[in-house]
C-alpha cells in the first residue's frame, strides 16, 4: 500500500497590495482558461498565473499581465510543486471579482484558498509526488465581533465594494 513519506509546510509570497488564489485543475488549458477569465473579467485587473503540469512533460506553465505577478505566481508554484496546483496573483481586484468564473473553468476541480492574508500551503508526499493537503489561511480568532467592529465591516464592504448602497 502508498504511503505518505513526508509532511510539509510551505510559506507563499504575497506581493504588497496582492491576493492569492491558489487551486487544482486538471488539464494543459488551465493556464489559458484561467488567463481569459480573468482578462475579460476587469480591464483594470492585474495578474499572474502558474501552473504545475503533472503529466506529460510536467512543466510549469505561466502567464498574466503584470511581470511582477507572473514572478511571484511562479515562485509560489514551484514552492508547492504539487500535481495540478495553479497559483493566482491579483491586484486592482478582489478574488471576490473573479472567483466564481474561475471555478466555471471547465478544468478546474477546486479552489483550496483565496485571500490577501498569509498563505501556508499543507503538503503530503509519497514515492508518485506531492499533493495538498490544506492551507493555513491568515491567524487565529483574537475575539469576537463587537458592535464597532461589525459597523467598521459594514462601512468597508459599502466603500471598497460598494455593497448595499
Amino acid at each position: 500500500m502508498p504511503e505518505i513519506t513526508q509532511w510539509s509546510l510551505v510559506q507563499t509570497i504575497l506581493p504588497e497590495n496582492a491576493n492569492i488564489i491558489v487551486g487544482q485543475s486538471h488539464f494543459i488549458k488551465t493556464v489559458e482558461d484561467i488567463y481569459e477569465a480573468l482578462v475579460t473579467s476587469s480591464p483594470s485587473l492585474k495578474f499572474g498565473i502558474a501552473f504545475c503540469e503533472a503529466s506529460g512533460d510536467c512543466l510549469l506553465r505561466r502567464d498574466g499581465n503584470d511581470q511582477e505577478l507572473v514572478a511571484a505566481a511562479e515562485e509560489n508554484a514551484r514552492r508547492i510543486n504539487a500535481g495540478h496546483v495553479f497559483v493566482v496573483l491579483l491586484r486592482d481586484g478582489y478574488p471576490i471579482n473573479v472567483l466564481q468564473r474561475i471555478k466555471e473553468c471547465q478544468e478546474v476541480c477546486g479552489i483550496f484558498a483565496a485571500t490577501a492574508n498569509p498563505l501556508q500551503i499543507i503538503l503530503c508526499e509519497s514515492e508518485q509526488g506531492r499533493g495538498v493537503a490544506g492551507v493555513i489561511d491568515g491567524f487565529p480568532l483574537k475575539g469576537v465581533e463587537s458592535k464597532e467592529d461589525e459597523e467598521r465591516r459594514s462601512s468597508f464592504l459599502r466603500d471598497v465594494l460598494a455593497y448595499k448602497r
